[in-house]
């Protein structure tokens, strides 16, 4: 008989399996238990063992550093002006810093980390990037040179049904085509060619053993803490075969970390034959464990490389003040072997998405200093200079503050000069009125001279000096029109330092065409309030049939309201309508999208830019109701200025398709809980088995992909 405490399966695969397979066009990334599933294995890990998980933690937060720091460069100011821009905004939400915090928490714990670039219009710069959790990400099947080009990006990968994985290019400066890219990275991995493992993978078995003695400990715990027992059978001795057969049930059904401490429970009408059953008390059992544990921790921190439990938060027998030395040797070792190539291998990234930008300046990590407790701070003060204890802290001494601040004495305005009403500074060298041309809306300078000496004013003469007063503002920023009549606002634009409307006569304004009155009537933002529940490629799905009223049908018949009073109707658009229950629960938008799977062939037509740089979403009557308009003239059947936008988008030839996105909101009256993909794939079945008649397929069709290239004729 083997006595076990925990039943913890040594050969469980800990490994990544990568394979391809038939029919997909991803290459899964997984194990045995985890099928396609690597890194989700990984989070669970991370959150089911405390001392993998303060590894992981403090090591990421080492990583990020204090901040990212540019290294000035004088003769590069206008080049430092704009990557510093790019750092508090490196995306609409986030700074840069936010974004690396994330990456390298990922960078440590799955061994990589992606993110979403986004080009401007013109595909010269990056004007935004977004961090993408990597869980999420699946690479495709490489090309004949063995290269990934491109990603395929999930919401959860378990339920692939759900939530389809759509695709996204790869990371590519030579290959713009593509608005967005996915760049997906990691440190080098022994014999992975497509994906990236963790540092840590050798201990991946110690901390799912942590992982089980947890759960050991915590079943003790809610079944009372009982013992083992012995079991006997006093119904005579059975045969091999039967007594095989008990042992296993027993094994199968009281084995295990998930099942310490429980009890068996027999029936017998006869006492003879009742099973008896006698406690075990295992001797220094909790010593055992106590050596485990020490097993435990000691294996995981060698496999992130850690010298010292300190370092990490992880408490020492001596005690952390006692441990000075070993925490600052521990942090200098740590830091020079594993966190700093981690750091560069972000910076090199970063580097060549500032690159793209020409942003070519060196950054580098402001880094985390450790603790100490050696001086206290009237110490420290008796022996240390203030400069020196400034050094200590990254500041300037105080002498170079004082010399940083002469400098810009030096180069201040040495007076001002009033010209045609307007009060202009005046500088000493050409190079200072020039920069403060460029701040204030014009360029160059010109000479004035006083007392037999020259002087430079901002801007190369009077008629640019004049220009910048012309605001032909009523009021700064008074909506809806802040600029005189005849005038109207075209953006903004920096007067004397300051930004304010940018007003042109309407004359100047070219008259909007058919689509973009079209664009501006009916093209909605994205739904701030509401959250986005699905995504898909329209399929099966007829121009008749409504799939907003049939979602909502379907969830008016599942939902309960509560009888708070509270209820009422929700403020809706005008094109929304109400439902039977008064409450808005899901609403059905469509977003015009490029199929980036075909080779774009010249240059993309102007119906398709401007439905594309819009970033609207449509309802899908809006859609039908296009068709009626000229929106798209001449690419209708035989040069028809009208035709259907629905079905045949920009026309012949066109790379794009409606996507269609499915939002919800808040629930808050409901007692019952709403499975919106159930509801959702109910709606799609629908949808598919609607009775008029069939054409919807070329819904979620580019005209590229139709018979004829969605032209009448062949050409």
């Amino acid at each position: 008989m083997k006595d076990k405490i925990l039943s913890i399966n040594l050969e469980t695969q800990t490994a990544p399996i990568v394979q391809e397979v038939r029919g997909k066009d991803y290459i899964e990334y997984g194990t045995d238990d985890w099928k396609n599933l690597y890194p989700q294995f990984l989070i669970d890990l991370y959150y089911n063992s405390s001392t993998h998980a303060a590894v992981i933690n403090s090591t990421a937060e080492m990583i990020a550093g204090e901040k990212l720091v540019i290294e000035s460069d004088d003769e590069n100011l206008e080049m430092y002006v704009k990557l510093k821009k790019f750092f508090r905004h490196a995306n609409s939400k986030e700074t840069l810093h936010q974004i690396v915090k994330k990456i390298a928490f990922d960078f440590k714990l799955q061994g990589a980390y992606a993110l979403h670039i986004i080009y401007n219009k013109e595909r010269t710069e990056i004007v935004e990037i977004h961090h993408v959790p990597v869980e999420r990400v699946r690479a495709g099947r490489p090309n004949a040179m063995g290269k990934v080009d491109t990603y395929f990006i999930s919401a959860d990968w378990s339920n692939t049904r759900m939530n389809r994985p759509y695709p996204i290019p790869a990371f590519n400066t030579k290959d713009r085509t593509s608005a967005s890219q996915l760049l997906y990275t990691g440190a080098y991995s022994p014999n992975m060619d497509i994906y990236h493992t963790p540092d840590y993978l050798a201990c991946c078995n110690w901390a799912l053993c942590d992982q089980k003695v947890a759960e050991f400990h915590l079943n003790n715990i809610e079944n009372g803490f009982s013992g083992s027992y012995f079991i006997s059978f006093a119904n005579g001795v059975p045969t091999q075969e039967e007594r095989f057969s008990i042992e296993q049930s027993l094994k199968e059904k009281f084995t295990g970390a998930k099942n310490s401490g429980k009890f068996i429970l027999t029936f017998s009408d006869d006492k003879t034959r009742t099973p008896e059953i006698t406690p075990i008390s295992v001797s220094d059992a909790d010593k055992q464990f106590l050596a485990l544990q020490e097993l435990l921790v000691q294996n995981i921190l060698t496999g992130h490389r850690v010298t010292s439990k300190t370092l990490m938060g992880i408490d020492s027998k001596n005690g952390f003040s006692s441990n000075t030395d070993e925490l600052i040797n521990a942090a200098n070792f740590y830091q020079n072997t594993v966190i700093r190539p981690f750091q560069t291998h972000i910076l090199d990234t970063l580097q060549t998405i500032f690159s793209v930008n020409n942003m070519d300046l060196l950054v580098e990590f402001e880094q985390l200093k450790p603790i100490t407790v050696q001086f206290d701070s009237k110490t420290i003060r008796e022996v240390m200079t203030q400069d020196e204890i400034r050094e200590s802290l990254g500041l300037p001494s105080l002498q170079e503050e004082e010399e940083v601040v002469d400098e810009k004495l030096s180069l201040a305005k040495v007076g001002s000069m009033i010209t045609d009403d307007i009060e202009m500074p005046l500088y000493e060298t050409k190079e200072e009125a020039e920069a403060e041309a460029e701040r204030i809306g014009c360029k160059g300078s010109h000479v004035h001279t006083q007392d037999g000496k020259k002087y430079y004013m901002p801007c190369e003469n009077h008629e640019q000096i004049m220009n910048l007063n012309k605001c032909d503002c009523k009021e700064e920023f008074i909506t809806p029109n802040p600029c005189q009549s005849e005038y109207e606002t075209l953006g903004t634009k920096i007067k004397d330092g300051r930004e304010v409307p940018n007003c042109v006569p309407i004359k100047a304004k070219k008259e909007f065409t058919e689509l973009e009155k079209f664009i501006q009537e009916y093209g909605e933002d994205t739904l701030e309030d509401w959250e986005l529940v699905d995504e898909e490629i329209v399929d099966g799905e007829h121009q008749d049939f409504d799939f907003e009223k049939t979602l909502n049908d379907e969830a008016n018949k599942k939902i309960e309201l509560a009888s708070t009073g509270t209820a009422r109707p929700n403020a809706r658009s005008s094109q929304d309508g109400v439902n039977k229950s008064f409450n808005d629960f899901y609403k059905v938008r469509y977003v015009y999208t490029k199929d980036n799977f075909l080779t774009q062939e010249g240059s993309t037509r102007d119906f398709c830019s401007k439905m594309i740089s819009a970033k609207k979403i449509y309802r899908k009557e809006d859609i039908l109701q296009m068709g009626k308009k000229a929106v798209n003239p001449g690419w209708g059947p035989r040069g028809a200025n009208t035709y259907s936008i629905w079905l045949y988008k920009g026309g012949g030839n066109c790379h794009h398709f409606w996507l269609r996105r499915i939002y919800k909101t808040s629930l808050t009256n409901a007692k019952a809980k709403i499975n919106s993909s159930q509801l959702i794939s109910y709606t799609k079945a629908r949808s598919e088995g609607f009775t008029a008649e069939k054409n919807d397929n070329l819904v979620a069709r580019p005209p590229k992909r139709m018979k004829n290239n969605g032209f009448l004729e062949p050409r």
